[in-house]
């Protein structure tokens, strides 16, 4: 036993040294996308990120952060905590595996395995681990600063803890390892709450080695327990601590007088004291039973145990419940109830990490998200309450609707109360919370079990009930979903499409890294064995595939050998009878916990913002285990044919190694970061485009996170003020912004904390005079009462802005009577808005725009402003008055609809940022000198600079897509200023320095070709086009060979991403190469032809209408003397039309009419 002992520890550190090798080879040196920007800042200098926070990654990172004196290489030493933490993973995977193995291989516990026995169990180690390894998401994570690496190293410690536990219960003290395995447990809260599943498969190696005879009944009664468990520490412990110490703080606060925070600090105390009191009573011989039970019982209560929820009637079954099981259940034992309390003890421990957040969350960090600095702001910050809840068991359905009162107000059917500091009129005002409540609403359609809950409220429904379509079968969106439906959304999409495709990317093949929605073409799982993908799988033919799905790094092929190993390895499992079964229990808990019940849990939307397969990583780490099995079980199968079992044992080793091998090779080119700084040179790019001390609004987790992530911990331009749009419909956002942040002064803003408590997040009404005179002609009021309703002469056409956001600030507001029902919103009478502009004071040079002495906001067609579009406007109002000597951007990747029209009149391209000018921009919308220097000699590239092949992956692309597409509004501005010289070295630059090989082209290279064409450079424009039309035409070609359902469902992606882009090129072919233009139309008159006879009319008259309509414009443009390139657009309407005759002859009449 020592020498397998020795054997396994020391295979364990190999398998340790080789996962910390790969990844500390394949990390990203600096920040990633997403989240993780926030992280590092997190970690670097303490500050609050998003809910829920994670302060024991802060504390570690932090510690991590510390190894280095250099800021750039904060975020390389964060991602080596990653790296190794999910090293660490592989080491207790490894040590997992093995000692379950063992437990199956041999009959009575403490028998020696002979030296076959020793291979299979090894090896059964080292190919499982090595799988999990090398596996799609893990890898991931494991080369990025987030959470997950070390959420999973935690899943990983505690399940193997558990284990050791499992070896050692016997012995004297062995509840050691019960505590330790609480302490992990109350850290792992302040990494990520997915580590708490791992408690059914903990509980179920409990029973199973403490009951001799263990029965399905008593299992059942276990797993039961374990789901206890799990409501005690995700709806008792962690709200309960906020809850229980609000109530502390309420009374010594409001009741007493006293100062913010003493009630919380009398709560710690006493809750100290109890806990303290209970240990003494169990632990040493004064103590007796009755003060242990009583103390016990404070014990729970004081943690909010026992007032899960909020409501009194079950508070009062769970303080009934366990007054009964403590004082009356006559086998509770003094030892079970120090383990208990001891337990609970080590979770607070490691809970405690959560005073981090509201200790940096009163120093008044620039980062500090949702501002948790007391311990109700604490409760909603982690409770989430930001993000909404999901319905679980019963809740709305898409087509519910707000139920209405008779009298027409919102019905609701309670409300939630919570509390909030008050904002002092003064600072000698005393200390108070005041009670505020939230209202909850009524809905129409509820239903058990809503899997398709989104209603029409939510600004995402659109795409969600296109995804209910899709998945769910729903044709009727005003109907609720039966129930049946319900369960088709859930297996077909939250199932199929959110966790199956995830679990056969990491055990069978991955088609590409493109986002997929259920298309052909985008993210599916595939084997690499051609009849079983095309056949089975229907991905269409797999010889000659599109170079977009096999050209992708992403595209890795595992031929489903782990997926069969670990097949393998259940059905081992599960024929050895009764200890089989036992462990397959556990691992099977592991692997449900940690993968389809968070899919119960999430009740994710269609359609999400990314691939979210990271979450299920845990229920992977599980399969691994199978895996790993399943060399045992080849090992066992080979014994047959093969007597000698060392022999057996070696070969099945030997042979299944190559399965991670296979993986490592197939997966190596698109996990490989290293080299690659895109995230932060993105961020650098951005504040590189705005001047000193200016402000930017930012929207998105990809145009914000990595600025923050520069700003924060590289220090680079932290003059800039950067402004997320999501956040400044908060008070808390405000609050910070209207401070001193580093260089950055104060944003203008002249509401007082006063002025806009409570308003946050509120509209203000725009209503014209001609909507007044209509709604009240409408309710039969004649005009001569207009008066007693509205002061009529505030309502213009023309509106100060000065004047309405002053009107904002003080509540001197028009508040209407009827008929419109606005309650308490402010009203703007007007839709459109004005600034006078001091044109003298004004560096209009600087702004590249000609002078106005008005600068006007139109709000035409919107009926209310957002309280961030007020801010907005305060802000304009505000840099109106300094003259424009601070300037304000928007980030060019902000949904156009935030823009509030300033995009038509008032927007100057400065690079990745539009910004705001009084006047008429220059040049067509470019600050062509300033736009110039930022974009070639001050942008970074991301690493492509320096090795054009670093793994681009799809966030990436689309973020080079970005800078791709404002090189081509630069370009066209200079050579419209007549500055070919910069314009050609703009367009050389951005070739050279995003290649095709990194990024694909599409409409982008071509409007890059195009340029080339303008500035007679007509070798590399066609070296673009024919790069991007051999691709495109090898796409269409695959595309042609598809099923009729197949092409069918591909009509966006054959349209879109290669139709547009031919059509595109014949347009340029057309003004610059007549030659190539007739080839052109032949062959595109060719593709129509064999999608008519494939029975895809609608890309052959997309084809059809295009060719003939970019003919009628040629025709037309053409001098009239040019007869020969007159007669060759003739012939091409013709041939058009022609096709038309014979194909769709509705479609030629159109034009007949058109033309009479």
């Amino acid at each position: 036993m020592t020498r397998y002992k020795l054997i396994n520890n020391i295979s364990g550190w190999i398998v340790f040294a080789v996962s910390a090798i790969v990844y500390l080879l394949t990390i990203e040196p600096t920040a990633s996308f997403w989240d993780c920007g926030e992280f590092i800042t997190q970690a670097y200098k303490l500050e609050v990120g998003h809910p829920p926070g994670a302060p024991i990654f802060m504390l570690v990172g932090n510690l991590f952060t510390q190894l280095t004196q250099d800021p750039s290489q904060v975020a390389k030493m964060v991602n080596i905590m990653s790296a190794l933490l999910s090293a660490f993973t592989i080491l207790f995977l490894f040590w997992t595996i093995t000692h379950l193995t063992r437990k199956l291989i041999i009959a009575e516990e403490g028998k020696n395995l002979n030296t076959g026995q020793t291979i299979a169990v090894i090896g059964s180690g080292l190919v499982g681990a090595l799988v999990y390894t090398f596996s799609d998401t893990f890898w991931f994570s494991a080369v990025e600063g987030e959470v997950y690496a070390f959420s999973s190293m935690l899943t990983a410690l505690v399940f193997w803890l558990i284990l050791k536990w499992e070896d050692n219960a016997d012995k004297p003290h062995s509840d050691k390892w019960i505590v330790l395995i609480a302490y992990v447990m109350g850290l792992s809260i302040g990494v990520h709450l997915l580590n708490l599943l791992c408690i059914p498969a903990i509980v179920l190696v409990y029973y199973f080695k403490k009951n001799d005879a263990p029965d399905w009944k008593g299992g059942i009664k276990a797993l039961l327990l374990s789901f206890g468990l799990i409501i005690i520490l995700m709806w008792g412990i962690i709200p309960g601590f906020a809850k229980v110490g609000g109530w502390f703080e309420l009374f010594f606060v409001n009741s007493l007088g006293f100062s913010y925070h003493t009630g919380v600090f009398v709560y710690i105390i006493l809750l100290a004291a109890v806990i303290g009191w209970s240990l003494y009573e169990t632990l040493f011989p004064k103590g007796s039973e009755k003060r242990a039970k009583i103390s016990f019982f404070l014990s729970l209560a004081i943690t909010g145990i026992l007032f899960i929820g909020s409501n009194g009637w079950i508070w009062l079954l769970l303080i009934a419940t366990a007054a009964y099981f403590i004082f009356k259940y006559k086998k509770l034992e003094i030892k079970f109830i120090n383990l208990a309390v001891t337990s609970l003890m080590v979770i607070l421990i490691g809970f405690s990490a959560y005073a981090l957040i509201p200790i940096r969350s009163n120093a008044n960090p620039p980062l500090d998200l949702n501002k948790p600095e007391d311990i109700f702001s604490l409760g909603s910050f982690l409770n989430r309450e930001q993000y909404g809840q999901t319905p679980l068991i019963y809740g709305t359905t898409y087509s519910s609707q707000l139920e209405r009162n008779a009298n027409g107000s919102i019905s609701q059917k309670g409300e939630k109360t919570s509390y909030q500091k008050i904002v002092k009129s003064s600072p000698d005002q005393k200390d108070r919370y005041e009670k505020v409540t939230t209202p909850i609403y009524k809905y129409s359609d509820t239903m058990l079990f809503p899997r398709m809950h989104s209603t029409s409220g939510n600004p995402s429904f659109k795409n969600h009930s296109l995804g209910y379509e899709q998945w769910g079968g729903v044709t009727d969106l005003s109907k609720k979903p039966t129930f049946w439906q319900n369960l088709k959304f859930l297996f077909s999409y939250q199932i199929n499409q959110m966790y199956w495709r995830y679990f056969m990317w990491n055990f069978s093949g991955r088609q590409n890294d493109i986002q997929g929605h259920g298309e052909i073409t985008s993210g599916n799982w595939i084997t690499g064995i051609p009849f079983f993908d095309q056949h089975v799988l229907g991905l269409g033919p797999q010889d000659n595939i599109a170079p977009d799905i096999v050209d992708n790094k992403g595209h890795n092929k595992y031929y489903m050998l782990p997926l069969l190993l670990g097949i393998i390895g259940i059905l081992y499992q599960l024929q050895l009878k009764k200890r089989g079964k036992q462990s397959f229990a556990v691992v099977f808990m592991l692997f449900f916990m940690t993968g389809l019940a968070i899919i119960l849990y999430l009740n994710q939307t269609p359609y999400e913002p990314r691939e979210r397969d990271y979450a299920y990583a845990g229920s992977f780490y599980a399969f691994t285990i199978w895996v790993g099995m399943g060399v045992t079980g080849i090992s066992y199968f080979l014994r047959r044919y093969i007597k000698n079992t060392t022999a057996a044992a070696a070969l099945a080793t030997v042979a299944t190694l190559f399965v991670p091998i296979q993986m490592a090779s197939q997966n190596w080119d698109d996990h490989d970061r290293s080299g690659r700084t895109l995230a932060r040179d993105t961020g650098m790019n951005y504040l590189s485009c705005v001047g000193e001390n200016a402000i930017l609004f930012t929207n998105g987790d990809n145009d914000t996170y990595p600025l923050w992530y520069v700003q924060e911990t590289e220090g680079f331009r932290t003059d800039v003020r950067v402004t997320n749009l999501s956040f400044l419909q908060t008070e808390w956002y405000v609050d910070q912004l209207a401070r001193q942040a580093y260089e950055s002064e104060p944003l203008p803003i002249r509401w007082t904390s006063y002025q806009y408590a409570g308003k946050a997040g509120s509209a203000a009404y725009i209503i014209t005079k001609k909507e007044i005179e209509d709604a009240l002609r409408n309710n039969n009021i004649p005009p001569v009462s207009f008066g007693s309703y509205y002061d009529m002469n505030s309502f213009r056409d023309t509106l100060s802005l000065s004047r309405i956001m002053e009107n904002l600030r003080t509540g001197e507001n028009i508040q209407p009577k009827n008929p419109f029902n606005t309650g308490d919103m402010p009203v703007i009478p007007g839709d459109v808005l004005s600034l006078d502009v001091d044109t003298t004071q004004v560096d209009w040079k600087g702004l590249a725009a000609k002078p106005s002495h008005k600068m006007y906001i139109d709000l035409k067609g919107k009926s209310y402003l957002s309280f961030n579009e007020q801010m907005i406007l305060e802000f304009l109002d505000n840099i109106n008055d300094g003259h424009w000597q601070r300037p304000i951007h928007f980030a060019t990747t902000i949904t156009p609809s935030l823009y509030m029209k300033l995009e038509n009149h008032n927007f100057s391209l400065n690079g990745l940022t539009y910004q705001v000018v009084p006047g008429t921009p220059l040049f067509n919308g470019v600050n062509i000198e300033v736009a110039y220097d930022n974009m070639v000699n001050k942008f970074r590239w991301g690493g492509l600079e320096k090795n054009p092949d670093i793994y681009v992956d799809e966030t990436c692309r689309r973020m080079l897509s970005t800078h791709r597409l404002y090189f081509t509004q630069l370009v066209d501005a200079l050579i419209a200023a007549g500055e070919n010289e910069k314009a050609l070295t703009a367009l050389d630059k951005v070739t050279t320095m995003i290649p095709s090989s990194a990024v694909t082209y599409s409409t982008d290279g071509l409007l890059f070709a195009r340029a080339y064409y303008r500035l007679d450079e007509r070798e590399k424009a066609e070296t673009l086009i024919d790069d991007i039309s051999d691709r495109i035409n090898r796409n269409l070609d695959w595309f042609v060979r598809l099923n009729p359902v197949q092409l069918s469902n591909s009509l966006s992606d054959v349209v879109y991403n290669n139709i547009t882009p031919l059509m595109l090129i014949t347009n340029i072919y057309q003004q610059h190469n007549q030659e190539k233009y007739r080839i052109m139309i032949d062959d595109l008159l060719q593709r129509a032809q064999s999608f008519y006879s494939l029975g895809i009319s609608y890309v052959g008259d997309t084809l059809l209408k295009e060719i003939t309509d970019g003919s009628i414009r040629g025709y037309y443009s053409i001098p009239a003397d040019d007869t020969l390139q007159r007669a060759t657009e003739e012939e091409t309407m013709q041939k058009a039309l022609g096709m038309m005759q014979r194909f769709n002859p509705r479609l030629l009449e159109q034009y007949q009419q058109q033309a009479q």
